[in-house]
């Protein structure tokens, strides 16, 4: 009987005391493709690696979106404060703007001055852009800025050019601000102004009281309100001036051109004689074409400042020699209403220029010609 060959020759390591694992610690569960390496290390299969991958893109995407949107928050606070201050500044249509909401603290008059405003946005242009409201229909209503949106519209009259004065530079304010605030700041920017006059300023707090959208109904009050920026003197003065802009308001031609003094003089006049005011009135009623110093020379005899024997001998606007060679008469012009005031030994032409550009030797030439037309 044969031996049988021995075909392996199989040497068992001996027990080195090294750690074994059971394989379903090793290997991944169904579906995980993450297997043994070399040496025992895991590694991770196709799928599992897709899966952190994706997982990590989305994680920075989440961040990067965070960030995002914490910028879009702290830009948009930001753009609603610098609104709400009028300082988001853009081009606004002409035509898109509107005058009706505020009364407007200018007397609504012949303005020899907006020639020079004319002629320095014509050079310069705007320095000072215009500050509107937003309304909830799209269009604008103007705050600040009355005297510039009629020298933008001036320009665009005499030029056409739409591309250059058909739009203003304009700050533009949040919707939706207080009516006493709009006031205040149309007030406070013009009280800065030197050409303001006292009966501008009463009018307009007479002008608020009456408003029905506000909440005071007397004009002393209405002057604490909207001139709380001036001078405890100033809003004495401008409360004087009350009476004279109620009493004689609707008579009165140039009540823009009555001087502090002479104000106070004819309040106080009319609060201790009723009846001036109605004299006043008849006085001026049918004189229709007087000037400035006409009507100031008739208030000064009332209030007292001009001696009884100095004053005209017949009332102003009846017939007259002087009264009878007083016209008066508006021509359009490119630059605007050229208003003419002829009298006695006197003949004016107010117009929205300044004359003094002119060449010396061109205005009297007109002049000359002009003489000599009407003789």
């Amino acid at each position: 009987m044969s031996k049988k060959r021995r075909m392996f020759d199989i040497d068992l390591p001996e027990d080195d005391g090294a750690e074994t694992f059971s394989a379903e610690k090793v290997l991944p569960r169904a579906g995980v493709g993450v297997g043994v390496g070399a040496g025992g290390e895991g590694r991770r299969g196709p799928m599992a690696s897709a899966i952190v991958e994706n997982a990590d893109s989305l994680r920075s995407r989440d961040e990067v979106a965070a960030q995002i949107r914490s910028e879009n928050d702290a830009l948009a606070h930001e753009h609603v404060r610098l609104k709400q201050q009028g300082l988001i500044v853009d081009l606004i249509a002409l035509d898109q703007i509107e005058t009706y909401k505020l009364t407007r603290d200018r007397h609504k008059g012949f303005d020899e001055e907006l020639g020079e405003l004319v002629e320095s946005i014509r050079d310069l242009g705007l320095s000072n852009p215009i500050r509107v409201e937003q309304r909830s229909d799209g269009r604008y209503e103007l705050v600040q800025g009355y005297r510039r949106i009629q020298a933008y519209t001036r320009l665009l009259e005499e030029t056409g050019d739409t591309e250059r004065y058909g739009r203003i530079p304009a700050g533009i304010m949040a919707k939706g601000a207080a009516l006493e605030t709009l006031y205040r700041r149309m007030v406070d920017e013009n009280l800065v102004r030197k050409d303001i006059s006292l009966a501008e300023m009463a009018q307009l707090a007479v002008d608020y009281a009456g408003h029905p959208l506000t909440d005071i109904s007397d004009p002393d009050k209405a002057v604490a309100l909207l001139f709380k920026s001036a001078s405890y003197s100033k809003r004495s003065y401008i409360r004087s001036f009350i009476p004279v802009v109620n009493r004689l308001g609707e008579v009165l031609q140039f009540v823009h051109e009555v001087p502090r003094a002479l104000g106070l003089a004819l309040s106080a006049r009319m609060e201790e004689m009723p009846g001036i005011a109605a004299a006043i009135k008849s006085e001026l009623a049918d004189w229709d074409n007087r000037s400035v110093e006409d009507e100031l020379t008739v208030l000064r005899r009332f209030a007292g400042e001009m001696p009884e024997q100095k004053a005209p001998p017949l009332r102003p606007g009846r017939p007259t020699a002087e009264a009878k060679a007083k016209t008066s008469f508006q021509l359009s012009r490119p630059q605007g209403a050229a208003k003419c005031v002829a009298g006695a030994g006197r003949l004016e032409i107010r117009l929205a220029r300044d004359f003094s550009t002119i060449d010396r030797r061109k205005l009297e030439a007109a002049v000359r010609s002009l003489l000599d037309q009407i003789e």
